[in-house]
């Protein structure tokens, strides 16, 4: 989102006081947050460039879309509000221009993906930043090791009791997002037999998982309040939360997803959990009960794990009612759920390439194993990976 990287800001005053008026917006437009990797044209190693890249940004005033992160060798993009997946495609566009015109004059390249194949995270610097110095301070060896790539979504919402209601309602769709966007099976140099290996490091942080069961933005202000004055949060940006309330933006924002290995299908998935929230807030189909998230750990870690090819379970009101089912099935089904609620061809497009994904099981991470195990090499899968999110042909299944 334009108003800046969420871990960079500073606590607002509200923040500081406990008291966290929720911002109005338009319901269900969208903003991506897009976490890259910049990697040096030797080896195709990460490239601790980042400080240097954003001077060399133009026109100047995207700078303020392209922002610093945790360490030197990530760059984050941020997009605008958008109503429409094709605006947000051509914005990226845009975005992504400018920001191979700058790596062009530092000699290296960018990259998606959801974690480098092969960097180490001892090797890391920690970007000059207040913020950034703090949190190494206080996360240790953490800090560095949260040198992964993810896409972040933001959902408008109009009030703050609507935001708590996706933010739990979105929850059952986590599995979703993590084998749609899985791009990171490779880690410190080895093939972790995951399709998403980015999505462990980040439950390694205190306030990691899902967001207490409260139903009211009254409630969650007093919540947030108690934590504040027993000096275990700062600001809403010390929950890592897969899914969490951002008041100041007026969005829910769903944090789970490897960054994607081009900006077509960042923003595909954008577009579905636009198109998720329309029928969640419409059509409420979930009661949030204290039991809510009882099997969420197993199915998150069933995406993680398997990708598309996992499965998700759903307990019902007796043990019989309980089934499991393949996670692209679920997608599937949900898929044509969603048809009702698209609006124009864009939309339907993005549905059309989400549903050929899941119908073929084929995901980023399948690209990138099956691209190591053609070229023997991570460098050189690295290599076509850059290519890949610079502007070459996408992989056949965005086709």
């Amino acid at each position: 989102m334009t108003e800046g990287t969420p871990i960079d800001n500073q606590p607002s005053a509200e923040e500081k006081t406990g008291i966290l008026p929720f911002t109005s917006s338009t319901p269900f437009t969208m903003g991506i947050e897009l976490e890259l990797q910049l990697v040096n044209r030797r080896n195709y190693n990460l490239a601790s460039d980042a400080v240097d890249l954003l001077t060399w940004i133009e026109p100047r005033e995207l700078q303020k879309q392209i922002k610093l992160e945790m360490t030197q060798g990530m760059i984050e993009l941020n997009s605008d509000v958008h109503t429409r997946v094709d605006q947000l495609i051509e914005e990226l566009k845009g975005l992504r221009a400018a920001l191979n015109r700058g790596a062009q004059y530092l000699n290296i390249d960018v990259s998606g993906g959801g974690a480098h194949p092969f960097q180490h995270w001892n090797e890391q610097r920690i970007t000059p930043s207040e913020r950034f110095s703090h949190l190494h301070e206080k996360y240790g060896y953490l800090a560095k090791t949260f040198t992964v790539f993810g896409q972040h979504i933001h959902i408008g919402v109009p009030n703050g009791d609507d935001a708590l209601y996706l933010t739990h309602a979105f929850s059952r769709f986590v599995p979703h997002f993590i084998a749609l966007s899985a791009a990171s099976p490779f880690y410190q140099g080895a093939d972790t037999k995951f399709a998403s290996s980015r999505s462990n490091v980040v439950r390694a942080f205190p306030l990691s998982g899902t967001a207490p069961v409260l139903h009211r933005w009254t409630d969650f202000e007093s919540y947030y309040d108690e934590l504040l004055q027993m000096g275990i949060v700062e600001s809403m940006k010390d929950f890592y939360w897969d899914i969490r309330p951002k008041p100041e933006y007026g969005t829910v924002e769903i944090r789970v997803c490897d960054t994607p290995l081009t900006i077509e299908h960042a923003a595909h998935l954008g577009c579905y959990a636009q198109l998720l929230a329309r029928w969640l807030l419409t059509e409420r189909p979930f009661v949030i009960s204290d039991d809510f998230y009882l099997l969420y750990q197993y199915n998150r870690f069933e995406a993680s794990r398997y990708g598309l090819k996992g499965a998700i379970a759903s307990h019902g009101d007796t043990p019989a009612n309980s089934y499991k089912q393949p996670i692209y099935e679920h997608i599937l089904n949900l898929l044509q759920d969603l048809q009702r609620y698209t609006q124009n061809d864009a939309e339907q497009l993005a549905l059309d390439r989400l549903r050929h994904m899941a119908r073929e099981r084929l995901t980023d991470a399948d690209w990138l194993r099956q691209t190591f195990a053609q070229r023997g090499s991570l460098n050189d899968m690295m290599r076509l990976s850059s290519e890949l999110w610079m502007g070459q042909e996408p992989p056949p299944y965005f086709q």
